[in-house]
C-alpha cells in the first residue's frame, strides 16, 4: 500500500479531518497539516482506533449513528430514566439493562449528541417518579452547554493578494468565470473586489486586492477581513517587493496561508525557483519539509486550480467557521464610493447575524438606514446572513474602509450610538492637543519650507487612503504636500474656485471632471489632471515636488594640466600653453591654479585652442591654450578644472 494523504483517508473512512488529527496526536504521529502522507501502519492503527471506539468497521460507520439513534428512542419507551445514560450512543448501550445503568456516569464519558440529547430529557421532564439514579443523571444535562461548534457553519472568506500583473484577478476570473482582469484600468487591479462564486467545493467568499505598493492599506485590510489568505506567485517572476508585503500583512492577521505559484503554462516558469525563494521569507512548502501549502496552477488553462480550491474547502474544515446568523449583526465596510445616480453605496461584509433592508446601520460616526441592498451579481436583495458581502444604499456620508459596522434597533439609538462616538473621539483629540511643544514649533522652523497645494478626487474611498498615504511617503524636509480637500467623485465648479484661490492642483483618479468644471478650471487657470492607472498620478506628484524644490549644486572634477609655456596675445593677453595630465578641460569650466602649495587663482576658463583652432574640450594626453582672463600665469603652474552640476534629490 503506497503512503495516503490525511483529507483523503479521512474522506474515505467518512470522518471528519478533524477527528483525524485528534487520533495522529493520540499515537504521537508528527504531521505538518492536513496534506501530509502517513504510511501504511498508521492507517491500520487509525482504523483500528476507530474500529474500537464505533465497535463497527470503518465501512459501517455511516449507518452506525442512525441505528443508535433508533434503538435509544426505543429503550427510552421503556424505560426513561436509563435512557438518560445512553447519550453517548455507544453499541453497547442497546443491550444495557436498567440494573447496569445505576451506576454513575464516567467523568470523561462524551457529551450527548445534539439530535439525541432532546429525546433523553423529554422522560426526566415529564415523569416525576424518576428514580434517584436519573435524577443524578438529569442533573448533569443542564450543565452541559451548547459548544461554539453547534453554530451554523460559514463560507470561508478568501483574499487573494500578491505582486502587482502576477495574475491574481486572472485566477479569480477562472474561478468565476468571468472577465474582470479586461475592465480594470491598465489591467491593474486597484480597488477591493469582493465576489461570491459558487465552486466545485461549494461557495467561497473572494477578495481580491491591489499589489501595487501604493494601495498597502487597502492590502492590509483584505487580510483583516479574510479567513485564508492566497497569495499569488508568478512561476516567471517569482518573490517580488509586494509578495513580501503581501505575507507580512496575512502573517499579521494570523490568518491561514496557501501559496499558488501561478503562470506555469509559460515556457519560461520556473516552479522550483519559486519553491525555494519561499524558504527566503520564511515559508517552507511542504516538498522541503515545511508545513506551507504550495498549489501550481494556472489561470490561462486552469490546470491545479481544482487542486486549490480542494486545499481551500480543508483549510476552511480546519478552521471551522461558523456563524450565528440569528445573533445580533456586525460587519466591516470594504469599499465605498459615490455615485452620481444612486448616491452613497457600501460594500459591507457581513460578518455575524442577519442584515435586513430597512435596518439602521452605525458605522464611524455617520448612521443610515438601509434602502437597497444588491448581492456581487447587481441583483437586489432584502437580506443577507454571515460570509455575504453586500452593497448597501442608505447612508449620508461615505464611511471609512475598514470601519466596522453595528446595528441599532431604531433611528434614536443610532444618534445616541453616534453621539457617544463624537465625543470619545473629541477627548482623545483634546488630549492629543496638550502635549508639549518642541522647541522648532515654537521657534519657527529655520530652513524655507515649500507648499504644494493639492485637491484629490477619486472613485472609492479606499482609493483616496491609497493616493493619501502614497503622498505622505514622497513629501520631504523641503516640500510639503498639503491635501487641502479629498473626497469620493468627480470634482465641482467650488473645487475650482477653492484651487483658484489657494493656487491648488487638482488631481483625479478614475474620476472625470464634467464640461462646465472644466472650462470653469480653463478660465481660472486651475490645473486639473485626470489619472486612470496610478503609475501615471504618483509621476505627476513627483514632477509637482521636483518642481518646488531649490536646485542644489556641487562642484565635480574635471581634469588637471601643467603650464609649459606662455603665449602673449594682443587681444587675449596670456595665454598658457600647457599639457593635460588628468581628465578633461572644457571651455567656461571653473579653474583653479595652484603654485606650489598655494592658490594663486580661482576663475573661469574663457577659451581654450588646439593649435589655432577654437574648441569645447581637450582630453588626456593632449596639448592645449588655456585663456583663464588672468596674465599673472607662469610656466610650472597646476591648472585645475571643475564644473558646477545639480545633485539629483531622492
Amino acid at each position: 500500500m503506497s503512503k495516503v494523504r490525511i483529507y483523503t483517508l479521512a474522506k474515505d473512512l467518512g470522518v471528519e479531518n478533524q477527528k483525524l488529527l485528534e487520533i495522529l496526536d493520540s499515537l504521537g504521529v508528527a504531521y505538518k497539516s492536513v496534506s501530509s502522507t502517513l504510511d501504511e501502519d498508521t492507517v491500520e492503527s487509525i482504523k483500528g482506533i476507530l474500529v474500537s471506539e464505533g465497535g463497527t468497521t470503518p465501512a459501517q460507520a455511516e449507518a452506525a449513528p442512525a441505528e443508535a439513534v433508533v434503538t435509544e428512542a426505543v429503550s427510552t419507551e421503556a424505560a426513561p430514566a436509563p435512557a438518560v445514560k445512553a447519550g453517548p450512543a455507544k453499541p453497547q448501550a442497546r443491550q444495557a439493562t436498567p440494573k447496569d445503568d445505576v451506576t454513575p456516569p464516567a467523568p470523561a464519558a462524551p457529551v450527548p449528541t445534539p439530535a439525541a440529547q432532546p429525546v433523553a430529557t423529554q422522560p426526566a421532564a415529564t415523569t416525576p417518579a424518576a428514580s434517584a439514579p436519573s435524577a443524578v443523571a438529569v442533573a448533569e444535562v443542564p450543565v452541559v452547554q451548547a459548544p461554539a461548534r453547534e453554530l451554523p457553519h460559514r463560507s470561508p472568506v478568501v483574499t487573494i493578494m500578491g505582486h502587482v500583473d502576477h495574475g491574481k484577478t486572472s485566477l479569480l476570473d477562472y474561478i468565476r468565470k468571468t472577465k474582470v482582469a479586461a475592465k480594470e484600468a491598465g489591467g491593474i487591479t486597484q480597488h477591493v473586489g469582493a465576489f461570491e462564486a459558487m465552486t466545485s467545493k461549494g461557495r467561497i467568499v473572494f477578495i481580491d486586492t491591489p499589489g501595487h505598493e501604493a494601495f498597502t492599506t487597502i492590502r492590509a485590510r483584505g487580510a483583516n477581513v479574510a479567513d485564508i489568505a492566497i497569495i499569488v506567485v508568478a512561476a516567471d517572476d517569482s518573490i517580488m517587493p509586494q509578495t513580501r508585503e503581501a505575507i507580512a500583512h496575512a502573517q499579521a492577521a494570523k490568518v491561514p496561508l496557501i501559496v499558488a505559484i501561478n503562470k506555469i503554462d509559460l515556457p519560461q516558469a520556473d516552479v522550483d525557483r519559486v519553491k525555494t525563494d519561499l524558504t527566503m521569507v520564511n515559508l517552507v512548502p511542504e516538498d522541503f519539509g515545511g508545513d506551507t501549502v504550495v498549489v501550481p496552477v494556472s489561470a490561462k488553462t486552469g490546470e491545479g486550480v481544482e487542486d486549490l480550491l480542494e486545499y481551500i474547502s480543508l483549510t476552511a474544515e480546519l478552521e471551522d467557521l461558523r456563524a450565528d446568523p440569528q445573533g445580533e449583526f456586525s460587519g466591516v465596510v470594504i469599499e465605498s464610493k459615490v455615485d452620481r445616480q444612486s448616491g452613497v453605496l457600501a460594500t459591507v461584509m457581513v460578518q455575524q447575524g442577519t442584515v435586513h433592508v430597512g435596518d439602521f446601520l452605525v458605522v464611524g460616526e455617520t448612521y443610515g438606514k438601509i434602502k437597497a441592498m444588491t448581492d456581487t451579481l447587481g441583483g437586489r436583495i432584502k437580506s443577507a446572513g454571515p460570509s455575504t458581502p453586500v452593497q448597501i444604499l442608505g447612508f449620508s456620508e461615505a464611511p471609512v474602509s475598514g470601519d466596522k459596522v453595528a446595528s441599532a434597533s431604531n433611528e434614536h439609538t443610532a444618534r445616541d450610538k453616534v453621539a457617544v462616538r463624537v465625543d470619545t473621539r473629541r477627548t482623545v483629540e483634546e488630549a492629543r492637543a496638550q502635549r508639549k511643544l518642541s522647541l522648532e514649533e515654537m521657534m519657527g522652523s529655520l530652513v524655507e519650507i515649500r507648499e504644494v497645494n493639492l485637491i484629490l478626487r477619486a472613485d472609492t474611498q479606499g482609493s483616496v487612503e491609497a493616493i493619501q498615504g502614497i503622498l505622505a511617503k514622497r513629501q520631504s524636509e523641503e516640500v510639503k504636500l498639503n491635501v487641502m480637500l479629498a473626497g469620493i467623485g468627480a470634482p465641482t465648479e467650488g473645487d475650482v474656485l477653492l484651487a483658484s484661490t489657494a493656487e491648488a492642483t487638482i488631481l483625479c483618479f478614475s474620476v472625470t471632471a464634467s464640461a462646465p468644471v472644466k472650462k470653469v478650471a480653463e478660465q481660472q487657470g486651475v490645473d486639473l489632471k485626470s489619472y486612470r492607472i496610478i503609475y501615471e498620478l504618483i509621476d505627476e506628484v513627483e514632477r509637482l515636488i521636483k518642481g518646488n524644490i531649490e536646485p542644489v549644486f556641487e562642484e565635480q572634477y574635471l581634469g588637471r594640466a601643467e603650464v609649459r609655456m606662455l603665449i602673449k596675445h594682443p587681444k587675449s593677453g596670456t595665454i598658457a600653453g600647457s599639457y593635460v595630465t588628468d581628465g578633461s578641460f572644457k571651455r567656461n569650466a571653473k579653474a583653479k591654479v595652484t603654485r606650489g602649495k598655494a592658490v594663486v587663482y580661482e576663475g573661469t576658463i574663457v577659451g581654450l585652442k588646439r593649435f589655432k583652432d577654437d574648441v569645447r574640450e581637450v582630453k588626456t594626453g593632449f596639448e592645449c591654450g588655456i585663456n583663464l582672463d588672468w596674465n599673472d600665469v607662469l610656466e610650472g603652474d597646476i591648472i585645475e578644472a571643475s564644473e558646477m552640476v545639480e545633485v539629483v534629490q531622492a
